[in-house]
Parts: C-alpha cells; structure tokens; sequence
C-alpha cells in the first residue's frame, strides 16, 4: 500500500532531508526524476547535467540499500512525462493519501510547489529546508528596519548563534576577519596541490552517454569528468581540502595562476549546493583544523565566512527580495552579451584563462567569477538579464537562490547596493597584482590608453564617468572620483575614444 509519495529533487541529496524524517520504508514510495523541464529551462552546461543526474542515480541506490521503495525516472524512459508535477500524477494510486516535498531552493519551483495540491486535488506538505543554518524567517528579521543590508554583521550574528570561531562573546582572535591576510598575490614557483578526482563508475558512464546523447548543443565539455557524485565521494573532497588546501588557502584565496583552475579552493560548492555535504559540518572540518593547529586562523575563518557568511546571506537575501530582485537593473545596463562568453575567444588573457577553464570544467573560482569575467560585465554595461542566465548555465554549482544575488548584487551592482556597498570595479592594475595573466597579456596593463592599452584600464574609467551621477557620491568610491575629477578634457576624449572603439568592436562580435 503506498500511503504517501515523497518527492526528492536533484539538489536535496541529504539522507536527513526533512522530507524522509517520518518515512515508512513500509507504505511510503520515493519519487526522483530526471525531467525536461528542469533540465532544459536553461541549456546547463553539460558537466552540470551529469553532475546532478549521476548523483541522483548514486542517492537513488542508497535510499533502496536502506529498504526505500524508489521509483526513479531516468531522463530516457519512453514514458517519462517531462515535468515533476506530471511525473506526480503518473505515481498516484488510489490508495495515495497525500504528498511530502522539502520546499525547492529556487523562487520558481517553489512557486508551482504551491500549486500543487488542488492541482492533483491531495494534500501537499512543503517542509521548510533546515539544511541551511539561517531560516528566510530569520533574514528578514535581522534585515528589518536595517538602512544597509551588510554580509559583515550578518555573518557577526551567525557566529554569535552558532558558537563558531567564539572565545565567550568574541572572536577567536580579537577580530572578526582577517581579509587583510588573504589578499596576497601568486609568489613565483608556488606549488598547487592537484584535485581530488574520482573516476566514473558505472552508473556515472551511462549518465555521461545520456548526457552526450540528449544534450550534444548544450555549452561546455562532457570530459574529462571527475566530480564526487556520491556522499562518500564528497566528503574525500572535503578530507582532501581540509588537508592539502585548507592552510594556505586564506593566504592565496584571490590569487589567480594561468593554467590553475583549482589554486587552494575547497570546490565543495558543487557538493554543499546538491546536498551531498552540509554547510555546519564543513564548517566544523574547517574549525577543528584550527582548533588542531594544521591550519592558521587566517585561513579557517576566511573559508567558514564563505560558508557561515556569503553563502546564508545571499539565500536570506533571495528570498527576502525575490520576485522583484530577478529584474533589478539600477545602472540601466543593456549591452548583448558578446559571442566571447560562449566561444572563450578574446585576445584578453585573463578573460581567456576564466572563459577556458569555465568551458572546460564548468568552474572557476570566485575572483575569477568576480574580478575577471564580471568586472569586465560591469565596466561594459551588459545586460543583468543575460549575464545572469551565463552564469546559471555554466557553472555546475549555480542555482538562481546563489547565483542572482552574486550577480546581481555583487558583480553587477544592478540591485543599486542592496547587497554591495559599492560596485566591484577595478581597472587591469587589479589583475596584474593577482595574477600572472598578464604577461601572457597582447594588451598591457601599464598602459593606459591606445590599442595597446589594456581594456580594463579605459573601461574603468569610462564607467566612473558615465555613472557619475549616480556613484559619484559613494564613499567608498571617494578616490577614483577624486581622480576623475583631475583628469584633463584630452585624457577623458582619450577614455571615452578607446571604449567607444572597443565597445563597437565588441558588438560586432570581432575579436578584442
């Protein structure tokens, strides 16, 4: 007799998941499925695709291993119905007393969740997700009657809940970052510790062979592939992070290498973002490793923040904001995305690095993410509509609750600073500090104007500039308009002359 139907999506791969915490293996069926309309609303990447439906496959064993009755729809079975609400209605007997879903992580779904029941005409509980460590709930409270919504005292409060890095009532080393440590640039002959990398089994080739069969125009590379897509897997990952990584990684956090995608990240976001890991128990891996003495504080509070900090406080901030923040544009930018953030063809080398290892990988770490691909969206005014949908698509770990507000928020200043005090705008000087992009650079950071000149360097200020009005009195931007203000009229035509022509090469899709 199936008395009740539980719904499990492909990002809720957690054995505790709400969803399963009163099942009877006895009356109740599991319900997965691989459908089309999850899979194809945007062309994902298709690492992406493997990824989610290869760990799907791996959760789907375990839950029968512990005497789960699973019904399981690949993306190929000849009467897959196409969407999760009509996947549903075929599992439905007469004898289906009511359905259980953990509420989804995105706006969207969670939306047609709620329409559900009197669609199907039976009960539907929508669990809350309390795999996260701050409730929609618990960000509204603090955000409210706030002037500033600041990651910062956010992040002071959650540490404060949680007792994380706390002596009493204050931080473990008298302040609450350490930023100014993890700043530092790539030295020469730095070693980066390889990846852990798992070979595909069985289960994981099939789905490969699906996904190249079903998906051959979605954008990046199949192979190689070597993500964790089972439980066991990822926290190898996050053994591996903690050992290899973890110590010099607040140290080297936003330094870039050409031809090192990995550099001293965790890429546990894959993992965290899917539900294979959980946010408080590499939040704990991390602090006993401080505790332990293998890793300096510098380092462990600089990656818990990124957890305990930047991750709950861009999913309180979705939902707090959601509808209305997916079509926030307060620059007003509007540029066509240029074909080189699909093809990775630019004569910019720091462009090219990020474009290349996110086609290959569907990765690239946060300053890569920030300083590089969305530096340049910013200075160029293109358009948060299209911008968005590029890093939804193309990075394995992006699901709209995190990438939105990154974008949005962060990259494009497009929310007006809801999220970021200011825009991250930085001109080529940046990424000749953080890197050795540069020398492998046809452009050259040191000049600042011609068709020699490094693109970000006139786009920087060209941005200043037409955004005056607006920015202009930001205080955190008190400098670079000083600096503005005392360039001659011959230095602004020389600005506004090299971004009109670059910006004009760049719309006609030539290589720039």
């Amino acid at each position: 007799m199936t008395s009740q139907i539980r719904l499990i999506l492909g990002d809720q791969l957690t054995h505790d998941l709400p969803t399963f915490r009163d099942a009877d293996p006895a009356t109740d069926l599991i319900l997965m499925a691989e459908v089309r309309t999850e899979a194809t609303y945007v062309k994902h990447h298709k690492k992406k695709i493997a990824l989610i439906f290869s760990a799907m496959r791996h959760f789907a064993e375990e839950l029968h291993q512990r005497g789960f009755t699973v019904r399981y729809i690949r993306y190929d079975d000849p009467d897959n119905a196409g969407s999760l609400l009509e996947e549903l209605r075929r599992a439905i007997t007469p004898k289906t007393q009511e359905i259980t879903v953990t509420e989804a992580a995105e706006y969207r779904l969670l939306t047609e969740m709620q329409t559900w029941q009197n669609t199907l005409d039976l009960p539907v509980h929508i669990l809350p997700d309390d795999r996260f460590l701050a409730t929609p709930q618990d960000f509204a409270t603090w955000a409210e009657g706030r002037k500033q919504l600041r990651m910062e005292f956010f992040y002071r409060e959650m540490r404060r809940k949680h007792g994380i890095l706390m002596q009493g009532n204050d931080p473990i080393g008298g302040q609450w970052n350490f930023d100014a440590e993890n700043r530092k640039p790539p030295k020469s002959g730095l070693h980066i510790p390889p990846p852990f990398e798992t070979a595909p089994d069985a289960i994981t080739r099939d789905v490969l062979a699906l996904v190249d069969t079903h998906f051959p125009d979605h954008f990046g590379d199949l192979l190689p592939f070597h993500f964790a897509t089972t439980r066991d897997d990822a926290i190898a990952v996050l053994d591996h992070f903690i050992t290899h990584r973890l110590p010099l990684f607040g140290t080297y956090q936003d330094a870039m290498i050409a031809d090192e995608p990995w550099m001293f990240h965790s890429h546990i976001s894959f993992y965290l973002n899917i539900g294979l890991l959980t946010p408080m128990e590499c939040i704990r891996a991390a602090e006993r490793a401080y505790f332990e003495g293998h890793a300096p504080l510098n380092a462990v509070e600089g990656f818990i923040r990124q957890i305990l900090g930047w991750r709950e406080f861009v999913r309180g901030l979705y939902w707090y904001r959601m509808p209305d923040y997916a079509s926030e544009n307060a620059l007003n930018a509007k540029r066509p995305l240029p074909p080189m953030f699909w093809t990775g063809q630019t004569q910019m080398n720091c462009l090219s690095q990020s474009f290349g290892q996110t086609i290959k990988w569907a990765y690239a770490h946060h300053i890569q993410r920030l300083m590089v691909i969305g530096n340049f969206a910013l200075l160029a005014g293109l358009s948060p509509d299209e911008v968005n949908e590029w890093f939804f698509i193309v990075y394995a770990d992006a699901f709209e609750w995190v990438e939105l507000p990154n974008v949005s928020g962060m990259i494009l200043f497009a929310d007006g600073g809801v999220l970021a005090s200011k825009p991250y705008a930085a001109s080529g000087a940046y990424i000749n500090r953080m890197s050795n992009y540069c020398a492998g650079c046809r452009y050259k950071p040191s000049v600042k104007n011609g068709p020699d000149a490094c693109p970000f360097n006139y786009l920087y200020w060209d941005f200043l500039n037409r955004h005056r009005a607006r920015l202009g009195n930001n205080p955190r931007l008190g400098m670079p308009y000083r600096n503005l203000a005392r360039m001659s009229d011959e230095k602004l035509d020389a600005v506004d002359a090299d971004s009109r022509r670059f910006l004009k090469a760049l719309d006609a899709g030539e290589l720039v």
